[in-house]
């Protein structure tokens, strides 16, 4: 047992979650010496306290409300990049085309223009499915695109010459050649999917994480807030961990070697 803690890869892992849980007693003792109000900063203890005020099914419907439209979100983009990318690779005029326009919409606040989606879809999932998907399809569109792009010219001259139609060319060796780049893009829009949830549920919807950090900030029940803010942290980190998973457990060969499990 000793052995395995001090394995120095061991302590390695353990050492940012030490750093992070270490964070917590400060915190408690700051809150408490400079006594702190709660509506400014609340204590960890606080926050603890506040979490478990809330009944538990309540919190399963916020949290399963933010999940469902994340996910969902993080398909859809996914399902609409795929052709987009794949579109851009094989044609230079698409490329030119569309660059600028996906460059456009990345640019452009989704908080500003979450009103607007709201007019046009209307209440429902439909705006917050948009905003969601506003915010997750370019890490995806771009990630695709440049790890296909970036496939060696040798690949692509030696699967001409074998007579591969261009169908073969992109499944069979510009994709695979991508995925790293696509499970890069797939760990930044997952977590962002829950970022687009949270203000989707900001301005049209009545259940969800984010409605209740709004609902808790306009009753000035801050650690309540609070206690939304670490379960969303959490639900995000576990859909990167589980993104992680399938690229470590189905695609291992996509890793680099040190990564592989």
């Amino acid at each position: 047992m000793t052995q395995t803690i001090m394995n120095p890869q061991r302590l390695k892992q353990l050492l940012p979650m030490v750093t992070l849980l270490s964070i917590v007693p400060l915190w408690e003792i700051l809150c408490r010496t400079l006594s702190i109000p709660d509506y400014l900063l609340p204590s960890p203890s606080r926050i603890i306290n506040a979490f478990y005020e809330v009944d538990s099914a309540r919190w399963l419907d916020h949290l399963w409300a933010t999940l469902r439209v994340a996910v969902l979100g993080f398909g859809l983009s996914m399902l609409i990049s795929f052709p987009l990318a794949v579109a851009m690779v094989c044609s230079r005029y698409m490329t030119k085309t569309l660059y600028p326009l996906l460059v456009i919409i990345q640019s452009t606040p989704v908080v500003a223009v979450a009103p607007l989606i709201i007019v046009i879809f209307g209440t429902g999932d439909a705006p917050r499915l948009t905003i969601t998907c506003l915010i997750t399809f370019f890490p995806l569109v771009v990630a695709m695109t440049t790890g296909m792009l970036e496939t060696p010219s040798e690949l692509i001259e030696l699967s001409r010459s074998l007579r591969a139609g261009r169908r073969k060319e992109i499944l069979q060796i510009r994709l695979p050649y991508a995925t790293p780049h696509i499970f890069s893009g797939m760990k930044v829009a997952i977590t962002l999917s829950i970022i687009g949830a949270v203000v989707a549920e900001f301005v049209a919807a009545e259940k969800g994480l984010g409605y209740f950090i709004q609902f808790s900030t306009s009753f000035f029940k801050v650690p309540q807030a609070f206690s939304s803010l670490i379960f969303l942290s959490a639900v995000s980190l576990a859909l990167f961990k589980l993104v992680q998973w399938i690229q470590q457990r189905f695609f291992s060969w996509s890793l680099p070697k040190d990564q592989r499990v």
